[in-house]
């Protein structure tokens, strides 16, 4: 758990997919394990999903670990 806490701080436009739908989201922090992402509305992100960063095209398979306010933290799978 201690490397998943060494995050980078970034502000990256992207989409979380699953079922055939798309979100709008911001990833706020990111490291090799996991990140935080913000959302308008984090009650309607499903369990697991995919997230897409418009920068670089980056595909990662995420599993929601909490949610906190606007802010999913979030491992990749």
């Amino acid at each position: 758990m201690a490397e998943d806490r060494k995050r980078t701080a970034v502000d990256h436009p992207a989409q979380i997919y699953s079922d055939g739908r798309s979100i709008g989201c911001s990833v706020a922090n990111i490291s090799a394990a996991g990140a935080a992402i913000d959302i308008p509305n984090p009650h309607h992100v499903p369990d697991r999903f995919q997230l897409v960063t418009e920068h670089g095209r980056v595909v990662l398979n995420c599993r929601v670990l909490w949610i906190k306010q606007n802010r999913i933290g979030v491992a990749f799978e």
